[in-house]
């Protein structure tokens, strides 16, 4: 989206130059890093399905459809291969079908390319990949909510749901993402996504499970992979389930998950800078459990942030700018790289637009940063709280301004890495 004609000229930069910026020292956070190695990855999903008894449901000939959702999970590809080869292994017909509602502009292609983004083709799974955005009405809620699911996925002898349980960007429940919720909205694709989200998201938490039993009841889910990441974007623990155990077990591993998110260990933050937002690294393009600020108003992060500022956009969002709207500042070169094609059909599915609103943006870097200083109220000029942190997903190494330094020494869980420096603009004020 060109905004050649939008123009900031220097008077915005004139209006802050005189803003300084405090020098700024790295830190590392320190958080469990366990894991499984990558090496182990395949043959930890193949001891996990053969512990939970998956070899008894798949028969020979059996053709399986397993979900590979949107998001940008760690391994993701090696773990959805580990589950195509275990169902060969069982003498079954596996193929995978993306299973990510209206990511992907909504269309096959689009959610094909998403997959590929991901090295999930079928050179690399060895079995076909069925996309589609064709769906079958399977029955109703007790309320009357009509129950979608992808038509492949239907027409299969058997399902594997698959999927990263987290804490959920807009709702709070003993499920929200994980496999519950790929099955209701990965599954259900752009209408059964539409359908569920069609009064918002405060009752989604209590409305998962209603709508998961009734595609559990009326398809052939054989059962689920589960998968919980550290701080650290790495593969912590994965767990096979048969199909009768998935809603006792998620919100356990729910729990466990909450307990190795990364997190900010600063509160009353003046200014968070966010080098970049993408789909690939949240729904909500940021974390609002890292960040703070939650798109929906009935959810309180649990640190405080006057002002964000985002500068650009991760080359695998593919212009999916879902998150721009929760920050105050950004840059042009971010703005120039929205496409609303693959943005809009995710807001409008979602009910929630604000998270596509195109905040204030400068032609740099620093002037952003300037800004977002320069409006902040009721705090110590002299002495401003500043963090820069990659993105969410990335939060162990993170920039703290001089004045949080005493803070931050006094934390067992903090390392001083480097003394406290100017920040490292170019000649155009950007910092790459």
């Amino acid at each position: 989206m060109a905004l050649d004609s939008v123009k900031e000229g220097n008077v915005v930069t004139q209006l802050v130059s005189k803003v300084k910026l405090p020098k700024m020292a790295k830190v590392r956070q320190i958080m469990d890093q366990s894991h499984i190695p990558i090496a182990d990855i395949p043959k930890t999903v193949k001891e996990e399905l053969e512990r939970a008894g998956m070899r008894g449901r798949i028969k020979p000939g059996m053709s399986v459809a397993i979900t590979a959702g949107s998001r940008g999970i760690a391994n993701i590809a090696i773990i959805t291969k580990a589950i195509v080869d275990y169902v060969k292994d069982c003498g079954g017909e596996p193929f995978v079908f993306p299973a990510m509602g209206s990511h992907g502009g909504a269309t096959a292609k689009g959610q094909l390319e998403i997959l590929a983004s991901y090295g999930i083709t079928e050179d690399f799974l060895g079995c076909p990949i069925k996309s589609s955005m064709e769906v079958v009405e399977i029955g109703t809620t007790e309320t009357g909510m009509p129950v979608y699911v992808d038509k492949h996925a239907y027409e299969a002898d058997g399902i594997i749901l698959c999927g990263r349980v987290k804490a959920h960007t807009a709702f709070r429940g003993p499920y929200e993402s994980g496999i519950l919720k790929m099955a209701v909205i990965g599954m259900g694709k752009q209408k059964g996504a539409d359908t569920v989200h069609q009064d918002g998201f405060y009752e989604l938490g209590k409305m998962l499970p209603i709508i998961a039993k009734v595609i559990f009841d009326k398809t052939k889910i054989l059962g689920a992979v589960a998968i919980i990441e550290n701080a650290f974007d790495q593969t912590c623990l994965i767990k096979g389930m048969l199909k009768e155990e998935v809603f006792e077990e998620e919100p356990k591993l729910l729990i466990e998950s909450k307990k190795r998110m990364g997190r900010i260990y600063f509160d009353n933050i003046d200014v968070l800078v966010v080098d970049r937002i993408g789909k690939d690294i949240s729904g909500d393009g940021m974390d609002p459990n890292i960040t703070g600020r939650f798109a929906v108003p009935y959810i309180e992060g649990d640190i405080k942030v006057q002002r964000i500022v985002v500068l650009d956009l991760t080359d695998e969002t593919h212009g999916n700018c879902n998150g721009i709207g929760l920050a105050d500042v950004t840059t042009k070169r971010l703005v120039d790289k929205i496409d609303v094609d693959a943005t809009y059909p995710n807001i409008v599915t979602s009910t929630v637009l604000n998270t596509a609103k195109v905040p204030m943006f400068t032609h740099s870097d620093k002037t952003s940063i300037q800004v977002a200083l320069a409006t902040c109220n009721y705090i110590d000029r002299e002495n401003p709280r500043i963090v820069r942190i990659r993105d969410t997903r990335n939060v162990e190494k993170i920039y703290i301004s001089e004045a949080m330094l005493e803070e931050a020494r006094s934390n067992e869980n903090i390392e001083i890495l480097e003394e406290p420096k100017d920040w490292d603009f170019n000649e155009e004020g950007n910092l790459w």
